[in-house]
């Protein structure tokens, strides 16, 4: 490739970058919510305030500007919800780690070839006309 057309390229890829550029959506908001979101009140995990997480839309359509999105709310809201154990959002239990004799115990097993099949699951079902067994459950 000669000089000139050299550049001429160089000045077309960075002229349609440039232009491709404004296609871009606005970058996401830095603050974005985590699990410190969720509260804790009277013994319950309390799901947060989805109006203070809204977040203003960037979207237009057809000159409308979008709803706004409360970005992880329902996500939080849920996990609320199913907290096994509310303490452990202000208190959690300290993670004592894996035991290392168990996971070294499992990996030799499994080097040795001595793991263990699951059995197939069945189940006993009685008609009116005769029992019968399955391999499946019902």
């Amino acid at each position: 490739m000669s000089r000139p057309a050299f550049r001429r390229a160089a000045r077309l890829a960075a002229l349609a970058a440039l232009a491709l550029s404004g296609c871009l959506s606005a970058p996401p908001p830095l603050n974005l919510p985590d699990a410190s979101v969720i509260g804790y009140q009277d013994g319950r995990a309390v799901p947060p305030d989805c109006a203070k997480l809204n977040e203003p839309s960037h979207l237009v359509d057809a000159g409308v500007r979008q709803p706004s999105v409360a970005f992880g709310c329902a996500t939080y809201s849920n996990l609320a919800v199913m907290i096994a154990r509310p303490e452990d959002v202000v208190a959690p239990l300290p993670y004592a780690g894996a035991d290392a004799a168990t996971a070294a115990s499992a990996v030799r097993r499994y080097q040795e070839d001595r793991i263990k099949q699951p059995t197939a699951p069945t189940s006993t079902t009685t008609t009116p006309a005769s029992p019968t067994t399955s391999q499946y459950a019902h």
